[in-house]
């Protein structure tokens, strides 16, 4: 098992019982629900309440009633402190108004519910998570018949409502949790064993049990424990070891990342410091982990270290495209900050690339249609055709180490094979702090502004988009300024094929462009 200390920063305290207060009788007022990419979010408290859940739950039981869409509700959520509270909150206002909630008694991941929504087994999802950010953070998502992230329109229409409810609260229904499941109006299923034998049909799990790579899992304290079990148990993965089994909604257990913040996210070398001793010391050739919701992933090699999510999601992709030969009409999706060699391997294949927004529920319909073999971002979220729509993290570790089952190679080494075929990208991620008049500035800008730009660092601008941020393409390389809606920072992003000095370069140039 995982020693807790490993590389471990001095703890935070996190007061629970004050959490729990505040989520039910907030010391401000609660802030106006507004969705992000998944979902509203914020600290426990006047960021997001019990107030907050019930006033969302009364928006999506109005639409359903308006729409007439038939079929109960899956109510979840991940192992935070308040997620089953929300859960139970949504699944008694659901009941309220006539609709059936399916209310498991463990913690969900986010790509179960997406998996239960396409399956039949319910018409759409409302999960209590804040995915991989700090303990403290709280938030709920819905998912409409599509199974991945609400589309724009939807998630607009339940903030209306929801802003209306919570500034009346008296109009929001609610029942007893006893009175629903009494009626028969809130029930508990078992939402392990489908997903579990589903994606044996994703994943050659006999290839993993027969190569025995020595694997250890790490769930970060989340919702993908008993999944990871079941999976071991089903498939008689005993060269499989789940490395910790805490479960503490003060994540406590976690080594604080780079800004001395708890936050469980499976692609940061701090958080995964316990995985990488494992392996460094020898003790396993794979470690794989997955956020407290399960749609990230994390990955780490004997040989490789961590693993960066855009060096996995080529090896993935390179994977898929050698054992499934998919048609020429299928393409790989990517959002705007991801790395531009899936594009070059995609072309050595003769199969298209479709760039995103950043947001995964600009994959939803690819994925469900078949059209994306697979879609994936540089934050660690990743799915596959006729998969689920949401991203899977606990798909993506098995997928991982199938392919080091399959091949008998280590990711870094088979990365290093892809590079040597398509060259090798410099890239970096930084997150830049900015004032108000910058950010306004920012916010302003368009691609007509670049139409006298030529050459940055010497390479040739071919084309600006400025449908999320502004991304200039180059020759050989390409970078992107995006605002943070919630943040006063810049999410700078630059990728070079032309080495490190050039990138540095780039970055340079770049945020004189920018003015950041």
């Amino acid at each position: 098992m995982i020693n807790a200390n490993a590389g471990k920063l001095p703890q935070t305290a996190i007061d629970l019982e004050e959490l729990k207060k505040e989520f039910y009788n907030p010391s401000s007022a609660p802030a106006a629900v507004k969705f992000g990419t998944s979902g509203h979010r914020g600290v426990l408290g006047a960021g997001f309440c019990a107030l907050h859940a019930r006033a969302v739950a009364q928006a999506v039981a109005e639409m359903h009633v308006a729409d007439k869409i038939s079929g109960p509700v899956l109510a979840g959520g991940d192992t935070r402190l308040m997620s089953r509270a929300t859960a139970q909150i949504c699944a008694c206002v659901l009941a309220a108004n006539g609709i059936k909630a399916v209310l498991p008694d463990i913690a969900v991941p986010t790509p179960v519910f997406s998996f239960e929504i396409l399956s039949g087994r319910v018409c759409a999802g409302l999960n209590g998570t804040a995915s991989h950010n700090p303990p403290q953070d709280m938030g709920l998502k819905y998912n409409p018949a599509s199974g991945g992230p609400a589309p724009a329109e939807i998630t607009a229409r339940i903030e209306k409502a929801a802003n209306y409810y919570l500034a009346n609260p008296q109009k929001i229904k609610e029942i007893p949790l006893e009175d629903a499941m009494r009626k028969s109006l809130v029930v508990t299923e078992d939402v392990i064993t489908p997903y579990v034998k589903a994606l044996g049909k994703k994943i050659n799990f006999e290839v993993i049990k027969s190569a025995g790579v020595k694997s250890a899992i790490h769930p970060m304290g989340g919702a993908s424990l008993a999944f990871y079990d079941a999976i071991k148990k089903e498939y008689g993965l005993d060269n499989l070891d789940i490395v910790s089994r805490d479960i503490d909604p003060t994540f406590k257990f976690i080594p604080l990342d780079h800004d001395g913040k708890t936050r469980m996210d499976p692609s940061s070398q701090y958080p995964m410091k316990p995985l990488l001793d494992l392996v460094a010391g020898g003790a396993y050739a794979f470690a794989g982990a997955s956020d407290p919701d399960a749609d990230r992933f994390g990955c780490a090699t004997a040989k490789g270290g961590l693993i960066s999510p855009n060096h996995a999601l080529c090896v993935m992709l390179d994977y898929l495209i050698r054992t499934m030969k998919p048609p020429k009409t299928m393409k790989a999706g990517r959002t705007l900050g991801t790395t531009h060699l899936i594009d070059k391997i995609c072309a050595a294949a003769g199969l298209g690339v479709l760039e995103v927004n950043v947001g995964f529920k600009y994959f939803v319909e690819g994925l469900r249609g078949g059209e994306l073999l697979m879609a994936g971002e540089e934050s660690a979220g990743m799915s596959l055709a006729k998969w689920v729509t949401e991203k899977d993290g606990i798909l993506a570790v098995f997928l991982l180490l199938e392919i080091m089952s399959t091949t008998g190679q280590d990711i870094a080494g088979l990365y290093k094979q892809i590079t040597a075929l398509h060259g090798a990208p410099a890239y970096t991620r930084v997150d830049m702090p900015i004032n108000d008049t910058v950010m306004s500035e920012l916010k302003k800008m368009t691609a007509a502004a670049f139409a006298n730009l030529k050459t940055v660092a010497g390479e040739r601008v071919l084309k600006v988009r400025d449908t999320d941020g502004v991304k200039i393409y180059l020759e050989d390389s390409w970078f992107l300024a995006r605002p943070s809606g919630t943040e006063p920072i810049v999410k700078f992003y630059c990728e070079s094929f032309r080495g490190r000095q050039q990138l540095d370069k780039i970055i340079e140039e770049g945020r004189r462009i920018f003015g950041i």
